[in-house]
């Protein structure tokens, strides 16, 4: 039996590019380390892998290389009958969700941050802002809980959480820039 061509570079691609881009990620693939060699150089890269316009895919290999392979990604809220949900994920989880939406207009940028750092951890309170045209009005702001380990040659984002602001959950004044700000 014959193998169409097409179905032989398919099978080349997946054979060897997954265990490539796996190795690139726990290697380190050196072409975006500005984007890991510092707490601020990481988390720049992780607000612009999520933003973008409507119908554009998201950077979705660039934030694999932001993760550690084990991180979660952790989603709260409150539904429409206000009870407060979560749902833990791993990161491609998480871009089949963000796939499956469609991939919505959405801009979301860092007002504030507060970093705690001891050794080889770090915890970034994340204040973000957020909104659904490149430059546009905000929309609304809330924290991110980022969680990063260095494992001596870069940064690694090991999980994160956010929570929204709502007139009945504002952001504390100690998580606002002190002056001006969004």
């Amino acid at each position: 039996m014959k193998i169409p061509v097409v179905w032989f570079l398919a099978w080349i691609v997946v054979t060897l590019g997954v265990p490539t881009q796996i190795a690139a990620q726990e290697a380190g693939d050196t072409s975006r380390l500005e984007d890991v060699a510092t707490l601020d150089g990481i988390i720049a890269a992780y607000y612009e892998v999520v933003s973008g316009a409507a119908g554009v895919e998201r950077q979705t290999e660039r934030d694999s290389y932001l993760h550690h392979p084990d991180a979660r990604a952790i989603v709260t809220g409150v539904d429409s009958e206000g009870t407060a949900f979560i749902r833990n994920m791993t990161l491609a989880e998480y871009h089949a969700d963000t796939r499956a939406s469609g991939n919505p207009p959405f801009y979301e940028w860092e007002i504030h941050r507060v970093t705690q750092r001891f050794g080889n951890v770090a915890h970034v309170w994340s204040t973000y802002a957020w909104t659904d045209e490149e430059n546009g009005a905000v929309k609304g702001r809330g924290i991110n809980s980022i969680q990063l380990y260095n494992d001596g040659e870069r940064w690694w984002i090991t999980a994160w959480i956010f929570d929204s602001e709502s007139s009945d959950n504002p952001i504390p004044r100690v998580y606002l820039p002190s002056e001006g700000g969004v």
